[in-house]
């Protein structure tokens, strides 16, 4: 059994309509020292494999065919057994 924690963010070039409302909100409440604000996804997935190259597999297809969009987004996980 393997846990995936996947973190989905906008690429770079990305504008990020989101994010900047969030600085914004954040400068209301007298946080001035914010200099940006980008907003992402956070994902957890519980899966079973023959070892952890085999889960490491199969996350990474994950992320390219359904969790994250690879024409605006980047993604990375990290693997835990257990």
């Amino acid at each position: 059994m393997y846990k995936a924690l996947v973190y989905v963010t906008l690429k770079p070039s990305i504008l990020d309509p989101q994010g900047t409302a969030v600085k914004k909100g954040l400068e209301s409440l007298g946080f001035s020292d914010v200099m940006d604000v980008r907003v992402g996804k956070y994902l957890e997935v519980s899966l079973e494999a023959e070892d952890k190259q085999d889960a490491r597999e199969q996350v990474e297809e994950m992320c390219k065919k359904l969790l994250s969009n690879p024409v605006i987004e980047d993604y990375r996980f990290e693997l835990m057994e257990g």
